[in-house]
């Protein structure tokens, strides 16, 4: 979503998604100033045995803003790279192009294969979000709704 849509989160789902108690409690506990990080949202993830797109649906109806990409995309403020916080690279890895490579369908690849492929690397999401943008990939389907 756009920051034109910023306070409307909750209008992208359907009227009967009703709020998850346990997960919306531990958005209020992690988001101070109305905001969550994606890692904080994983984190609850993890800790709550919830999917992370439940997390980012949650998030979503107590209007929650998500910010602080682990991919660096978006919500880190005033970049010079339009808000992300991702670095420029100058040579990139065969191993994560060659990954992307076998995760990518027409030019874009998903958030969840992007984690993947870090953890199963051992390198940073910034690492391989940065190798997309050098690759002109586009990145899709954020886990937690947030594009």
């Amino acid at each position: 979503m756009t920051h034109e849509d910023s306070g409307k989160y909750a209008a992208k789902h359907p009227k009967e998604n009703t709020l998850n108690k346990k997960i919306a409690e531990a958005i209020r506990k992690m988001s101070p100033g109305g905001t969550l990080a994606c890692g904080s949202a994983e984190k609850i993830s993890g800790d709550l045995q919830f999917e992370i797109a439940q997390v980012g649906i949650t998030a979503d109806l107590l209007e929650v803003k998500i910010d602080k990409c682990q991919l660096g995309l978006f919500g880190w403020g005033q970049k010079p790279n339009h808000g992300k916080d991702i670095p420029a690279i100058d040579t990139v890895s065969g191993k994560i192009k060659n990954a992307l490579d076998a995760a990518a369908e027409n030019g874009a690849v998903t958030c969840a294969s992007l984690w993947r492929i870090a953890d199963q690397l051992g390198v940073n999401r910034k690492t391989v979000s940065a190798t997309c943008d050098a690759l002109k990939l586009k990145i899709r389907q954020c886990q937690l709704g947030a594009f």
